[in-house]
């Protein structure tokens, strides 16, 4: 039986699902391998992030012969989606647009993600209001 999904990961945590989309399904020892090159972490340490993984419901597994193959239950679209769904979550409507240009800012872009951005930011104009109105309860912003 799968255990409900933990909407968190720890940054760790995340370097091993980047791992398992990439290759899934996928054994703790071709994971252990690709990570304790980039990271420099023992496999033991891996192993204990691969079962946290598996307790919150983020990987399934399944034996074969003697080894245990491991699958991301989501898509790696599917947890960047509800990851930045939770970070606008909470964020002040009024500080949206904030946040959002200063993700832009500081990210490395390729000519298609500029178009695509301009083609999304281009559909948004038709649907924008004059102000944003803020969402928080008193006290907890400045707007």
């Amino acid at each position: 039986m799968q255990a409900a999904i933990d909407s968190k990961i720890t940054d760790a945590e995340w370097e091993v699902m980047r791992v398992i989309w990439t290759n899934q399904p996928i054994t703790s020892k071709f994971i252990s391998e690709v990570l304790v090159d980039k990271m420099n972490w023992k496999p033991a340490t891996i192993k204990t992030l691969i079962g946290r993984l598996v307790e919150k419901g983020f990987v399934s597994t399944e034996q074969e012969g003697n080894r245990y193959l491991y699958s991301a239950t989501k898509t790696e679209s599917e947890s960047i989606h509800k990851m930045t769904k939770e970070v606008i979550d909470h964020v002040c409507a009024t500080k949206v647009g904030s946040v959002l240009a200063d993700l832009i800012e500081q990210s490395l872009l390729s000519k298609d993600d500029v178009k695509r951005l301009e083609e999304v930011i281009q559909s948004k104009k038709a649907d924008a209001v004059e102000a944003v109105p803020c969402n928080c309860v008193p006290g907890q912003c400045d707007c």
